[in-house]
């Protein structure tokens, strides 16, 4: 046993003597993402500036029977679904300031559901948009 071990060392040092070194390859930085632009929860609740808070129960409540009466297929069984997409909906009044056709553009393109995949038409985005407003950012 000693003997295939030595063997084999002496395999591995006149192997490394008979190479030639090597210059070091240069490699490329990776790229890194900055984990600064993610939303971290604030003291009340919310996610950065922008995003508000999960509504209280009774805002929760109104907030789907409203949506509801526009069109049951805007919630379509996913309460916590539509109350993500209010809040996601919130933090854009806040980006766009004053830019209600981006908002409404945005309603449009965030409220879907399987039969309704492109929105639900700017009358009822109209619609959507108070009540997300009025229930999930009164103060937006």
């Amino acid at each position: 046993m000693r003997m295939v071990v030595t063997l084999c060392i002496a395999a591995l040092v006149l192997g490394a003597c008979g190479t030639k070194a090597q210059p070091p390859k240069t490699v490329a930085p990776s790229p890194t993402i900055s984990v600064s632009i993610l939303p971290t929860p604030s003291a009340s609740g919310g996610y950065g500036i922008g995003f508000p808070p999960d509504p209280n129960e009774e805002n929760r409540r109104n907030y789907i029977a409203e949506l509801n009466k526009i069109d049951p297929d805007i919630v379509h069984g996913k309460e916590e679904t539509a109350v993500s997409r209010g809040q996601n909906q919130c933090s854009s009044i806040k980006l766009f300031p004053g830019n209600e056709a981006k908002w409404l553009e945005l309603t449009l393109q965030r409220f879907t559901s399987p039969k309704h995949p492109d929105g639900f038409g700017k009358t009822k985005a109209a619609k959507i948009l108070v009540v997300v407003r009025k229930y999930i950012c009164p103060t937006y």
